[in-house]
């Protein structure tokens, strides 16, 4: 493929802009993980854009894509690859610099071979010494180099020059060259996961570095935050970082004093630390997903804050994208606001012919075997639609069973923007403590006192706020030193109703409809660039296969198909869940969970290993299909057991869908009634029976809002102080709990409100009256991730949740 040209749009998708691993071998794919798209640029009035390789600092079969105006994209015949991620216009000899390219400004594109800057580039930033004639490449192994702008010659500054690993940002503001890593080297080099699902990081000092040894090493130091005047480093924090950058973004200006913003995050919650006169600060704000966590920083490649027209910013970090104010700066904090919560994986984004584009890391092959070959596109559309995508619902924490300083406040905790607020406070030392809740309301660090929280040793405390309790940031100060957990959980109402979908989804069979319908499972081929179709239907409890087809990429028909040697993996389904009376019990290796039921989804007909289950559509990113619900589900490590305690439900479907799979950057699923029209949505085979949906990833949160009802007993027999199983309640809004039992008893609810905190905390505690039931409506705003139930008597009870 030299160039591709259509005008098919589906979701926002163009699918001829689909980008490959291109390494052919006799005319069949022969290797390469991953195709993510890693930068983009607007450049001579068109859109530049390059693709990577998961790890290929020597170059790889990618390649830099120029996209004109009319969609019609060409493949820059002397692309060398690799893993790029950076972009930076050069202001004085009007060059952009897109990976290991250098385009002028008629379109000229010069290319540094990775025989003289070997690596996998990620940041370019303007020169301390040197502006108008050099510029600082850094990559992912943590190389320095610098450039001539002129001549392309290469000098390498410095070889791994600070601690952790999987370099990201850079960026040269007031005076410095800012760096950022968001990971720290496994292990022994392999990947250990432990039942709490965090992993096992190797601590090493390495004669490169230059910093000092004080402060490298200990608990949750992680990855890198430094600067670099030009002689020196120095560490201004050992945490996970991403995205460096200042208002100007990529059109970087000529001795820049702007406030200077990195993104990051720990266990807790994000991190925007800003650089401001030369003084660091650092903001907190929460987590919309936790795919990002792992301390390796595999999984989160480049979320960014770019301008993405009409004097507006944008910040994407852990499934959010936030409003973000260009003014920001430690005096003016205020205007960051949720815009909405996504699927998508998101390496890049900006503004072109009005439009905001979208960059994404779809179908890699890395611990895959359902996809045959990697490949992602780009999103178009406005920012009206991204508002409606997921709702603005997220989570973090101030404090995590730490040891906090009396009198000593908080890092401030963004407080605006969501529709419901509500925190938990956690006392895990035997003292009495009082926390007092102080509020930045205008964003300029005028702080007042809002609400204190008076917790015995061994105590705990949750409110809701009301909607008359306003702020832009929230922090907290303990009047006694002790170990305390302090965390936060905003929640939205930005919920899509069922019949905000009808139309998008019209013809996929809802989960009661009788009539025949088209099932298959589905493949993206790995020697061609169609996409597998195994058709055929569900009888007994069981997928039976009929027919073999492939869908055509450039006419979007169907044809006859022969199945690839590896594609037999599709037919192989994964059994992950059951249900009994009382919820859909899920399986992992060393825990089980609870899930609500669907009252509509009959599981005897759809079970567990029949329809897909879970299947990784994102790169590094998987998502459930359980009785009914779509749940996104972190992977913290390839070929291993996804992270189900952090999962997020997405959409409660009850329809038919037999497979889904992201394909030429669209999400296509089946499961279509046999009668269902053709449409920009739905394609059928010339025969009829064969049909299926195209859409985007995102377009699954207008299936509607999650919802179900069950629990963690139903007519059981309980031990008196016996936990039961953990039963999913993050992500939904509408909830009753309803309580019998056989005899008189105290039935108490407890809460976890925070992954990374095993154990769970009272909520309530409930007289349940023999033969009655008790009838509890959550509080407006009420969140927790999981909930558990246990008993003071032995007893036969039920304990049932309704989510609305």
């Amino acid at each position: 493929m030299t160039s591709a040209e259509g005008s098919r749009k589906i979701s926002g998708i163009y699918p001829h802009l689909t980008v490959y691993a291109h390494k052919r071998m006799a005319g069949n794919y022969d290797s390469g993980q991953e195709t993510g798209i890693g930068a983009l640029a607007v450049w001579n009035d068109k859109l530049y854009m390059v693709s990577y390789a998961a790890h290929k600092p020597e170059g790889s079969e990618h390649n830099l894509h120029i996209v004109d105006k009319d969609k019609n994209m060409e493949i820059f015949k002397g692309s060398i690859g690799g893993t790029p991620a950076a972009r930076m216009v050069h202001k004085e000899t009007n060059q952009l610099f897109i990976g290991p390219y250098a385009i002028d400004s008629t379109g000229k594109v010069r290319v540094i071979p990775y025989s003289d800057m070997k690596g996998r580039l990620t940041a370019v930033a303007r020169h301390l010494k040197d502006p108008e004639n050099m510029v600082y490449y850094y990559d992912m192994e943590g190389m320095l180099y610098e450039v001539d702008v002129h001549t392309l010659k290469v000098n390498k500054l410095f070889h791994d020059p600070l601690p952790g690993w999987h370099g990201k940002g850079g960026y040269t503001s007031q005076g410095k060259l800012v760096l950022s890593n968001n990971g720290e080297r496994l292990a022994k080099g392999k990947m250990v996961q432990k039942k709490d699902g965090t992993d096992s990081v190797s601590y090493r000092w390495k004669d490169t570095w230059k910093v000092p040894r004080e402060g490298v090493f200990g608990k949750d130091r992680l990855g890198i935050l430094a600067e670099f005047d030009g002689e020196n480093f120095s560490i201004v924090e050992r945490k996970q970082y991403t995205d460096v950058t200042t208002r100007h973004g990529i059109y970087a200006e000529p001795g820049d004093e702007s406030p200077l913003w990195a993104v990051g995050w720990d266990k807790k919650s994000l991190r925007l630390t800003v650089m401001d006169q030369g003084v660091w600060s650092t903001f907190l704000l929460p987590k919309a997903a936790y795919n990002n966590d792992p301390s390796h920083g595999w999984f989160t490649e480049w979320p960014r804050i770019r301008a993405i027209g009409k004097d507006r910013m944008m910040m994407d970090m852990h499934g959010m994208f936030f409003d973000f104010p260009e003014s920001f700066s430690v005096m003016k904090t205020a205007g960051i606001r949720p815009i909405s919560s996504h699927l998508r994986y998101i390496p890049d984004f900006l503004e072109w012919n009005g439009q905001i584009v979208l960059a994404t890391d779809e179908t890699s092959v890395q611990g895959n075997p359902l996809s045959g070959q990697p490949q992602s596109n780009l999103w178009f559309g406005s920012y009206e639609e991204l508002s409606g995508w997921g709702p603005s619902s997220a989570y973090g924490s101030v404090w995590l069973e730490e040891t906090v300083e009396a009198g000593t406040p908080s890092l401030p905790f963004l407080f605006a923007g969501f529709g419901h607020r509500m925190i938990y406070l956690k006392n895990h030392g035997k003292t009495p403590v009082t926390v007092t809740a102080e509020i930045d309301a205008g964003g300029d660090q005028d702080w007042k006192t809002l609400k204190t929280f008076a917790l015995e040793g061994n105590g705990s405390a949750w409110y809701i706020f009301g909607d008359d309790e306003k702020g832009e940031w929230i922090r907290l100060i303990s009047d006694q030193a002790s170990a305390l957990t302090a965390s936060f959980h905003f929640t939205d109402d930005n919920f899509h109703d069922p019949a905000d979908g009808a139309s998008l989804f019209e013809g996929l069979a809802d989960a009661d409809y009788d009539g025949e319908v088209s099932h298959a499972k589905l493949y993206s081929n790995r020697n061609n660039f169609n996409l597998g179709v195994y058709a055929g239907r569900i009888e007994s409890g069981k997928f039976k296969g009929t027919t073999d087809l492939e869908f055509t990429k450039g006419d979007f028909e169907f044809v006859d198909g022969t199945p690839e040697k590896g594609s037999e993996e599709v037919l192989k389904e994964k059994s992950i869940w059951t249900e009994d009376e009382a919820s859909v019990i899920l399986k992992a290796k060393d825990y089980q969970l609870r899930l609500p039921k669907n009252p509509r989804y009959d599981s005897k007909k759809f079970p567990s290993g029949t329809v897909r289950s879970i299947r990784e559509v994102e790169s590094e990113r998987e998502l459930a299909n359980i009785a009914g619900t779509f749940y996104e589900v972190p992977l913290y490590f390839i070929d291993q057991e996804p992270l189900y305690k952090m999962m997020r439900p997405v959409s409660t479907h009850n329809k038919q869908i037999s497979d889904f799979n992201t394909w030429n950057g669209l999400l296509v699923m089946s499961g279509v009634r046999a009668d269902a029209e053709a449409s920009e949505h739905i394609y059928k085979s010339p025969d009829g029976k064969t049909a299926l949906w195209f859409g985007g990833i995102d377009d699954l949160w207008s299936l509607g809002k999650p919802r179900g009802e069950g629990g963690p007993w139903k007519d059981a027999e309980v031990r008196a102080g016996e936990l039961s199983d953990n039963y999913l309640m993050k992500g939904y809004d509408d909830k009753t709990l309803y309580l019998t039992a056989d005899r008189d008893v105290k039935i108490s609810l407890m809460v976890h409100f925070e992954h990374y905190l095993k154990e769970p905390v009272l909520y309530k505690t409930f007289e349940v009256k023999k033969g009655e039931k008790l009838e509890y409506e959550f509080p407006e705003g009420f969140s927790a991730h999981w909930v558990q139930v246990k008993a003071d008597k032995d007893c036969k009870a039920t304990a049932w949740f309704v989510y609305r």
